[in-house]
């Protein structure tokens, strides 16, 4: 009666595979992953570069509280009673949501409803003991599929959360409510 180990050997062997061929195959692909892990971690961290980036350009170039001041203020405004011209509808740009920076007693209503969303889900969590919160799991919180583009516009709304003090990232691309809002729960 043949053995088992027998049996397996031939098999291998008629099948022109060996175990060594499907080990080195598994060592090949685990190096490949490796590989493109970091490459990936590469990637990753310059797109948030440009994501951060982006948005701080943004910030720099939407209109503020901080008004200009002096006779730079009346530069590119029209003489008074004329009318400054409007883009059509199709060009009008989306305008941009403003986060103000956090203070004692300023209420959540302050934010957008996307931003107030936020800070519900990592309040809920907050109450529950839950570790701080990645914008796929915020992204699955919210029913939105965790597609690059949907996670990297919580990513944004989160980082600029962080940047005004609503937040803050106790890891990289983890976020949690600040002390003090967190002791707010909701706002007043």
């Amino acid at each position: 009666m043949p053995s088992v180990v027998g049996l397996l050997e031939q098999r291998e062997l008629t099948a022109h595979r060996s175990p060594l061929t499907a080990r080195r195959r598994v060592d090949d692909l685990r190096e490949e992953v490796d590989r493109l892990q970091v490459e990936l971690a590469v990637a990753e961290r310059e797109w948030n570069e440009w994501v951060i980036a982006r948005s701080r350009v943004g910030e720099a170039l939407a209109p503020d509280n901080d008004a200009v001041v002096g006779p730079a203020a009346s530069e590119g405004l029209p003489a008074p009673g004329v009318q400054p011209a409007r883009p059509e509808p199709a060009e009008a740009a989306k305008p941009k949501t403003v986060v103000p920076v956090w203070r004692a007693g300023l209420a959540w209503s302050a934010l957008s409803v996307d931003y107030q969303r936020i800070l519900k889900a990592l309040s809920d969590r907050n109450r529950l003991g839950e570790a701080a919160l990645t914008c796929q799991k915020m992204a699955a919180c919210f029913g939105l599929d965790p597609v690059p583009g949907k996670v990297e516009a919580l990513r944004s709304k989160a980082k600029r959360l962080t940047a005004r003090g609503w937040l803050i990232e106790p890891a990289p691309g983890r976020f949690t409510l600040a002390k003090d809002v967190a002791g707010q729960r909701g706002g007043s």
